[in-house]
């Protein structure tokens, strides 16, 4: 599963950003809360995140790359997603 993160932009809520990609982003509204911690993504550091296997689907926003660590790691998400390697 690909997954694409970009720090949200700073824009009126509803403002859309195009990424140059078929996808354009459009800036989450200012009482958006984090997917991990519930706190208000603009109080921090925010981090757009979305599922770019199918069509990008709706994004998953969270206040700082931390909380999107931990989210990854309780979900398991790299679990049978890494390339192996064999150290010689």
């Amino acid at each position: 599963m690909r997954r694409s993160g970009t720090p949200c932009e700073r824009l009126s809520g509803g403002e859309s950003v195009d990424t140059g990609m078929s996808t354009t982003i459009e800036t989450p509204d200012s009482d958006t809360a984090c997917a991990y911690c519930d706190s208000l993504i603009f109080d921090h550091d925010p981090v757009c995140v979305r599922d770019c296997t199918d069509d990008c689907g709706s994004p998953s926003y969270f206040c700082n790359y931390a909380c999107l660590s931990s989210y990854i790691d309780e979900e398991e998400l790299t679990v049978g997603d890494a390339c192996e390697w064999t150290p010689k």
